[in-house]
Formats: C-alpha cells, structure tokens, sequence
C-alpha cells in the first residue's frame, strides 16, 4: 500500500491517481474513473473530481493508495 500525504484539507481524486503516479496524466485519470476502475473506501466512484481526506484508500488497477 502506498500513502500520500496531503498539505490541505483535501485532494481531489484525479489528481491522486497522479499524484502517486498510478496514472500518467489527468486525461488517463478521467477515463480510469468514467470507466469504473477506480474504488474509493471499496466503493467505485464516478466523481474525478471527489475530494479525499485523511484516512481514505483508493484503489486502482490492484494498487491502494491511503491519504495522509
């Protein structure tokens, strides 16, 4: 599992997937998320734009990513 700690009160899930390199560009983001590969807290979402917090996990192509 990887982590990634955020500096503000949250992180949008598009730029999370970036951001841990599980994607290479917001573009492979949007589709990743439009198409339902992308769960968050073992729910799929179809928000790119979802703000994350603290404690959640994103999970992605069999990678999770937990927000610090």
């Amino acid at each position: 599992m990887d982590s990634y700690r955020i500096r503000d009160e949250f992180i949008k899930l598009g730029q999370a997937l970036k951001a841990a390199g599980f994607v290479e560009s917001g573009v492979d983001a949007k589709y990743a998320v439009l198409d339902g590969k992308v769960s968050v807290n073992g729910e799929i979402c179809l928000q790119r734009g979802k703000k994350l917090v603290r404690g959640d996990e994103v999970e992605f192509d069999g990678k999770t990513l937990k927000i610090e």
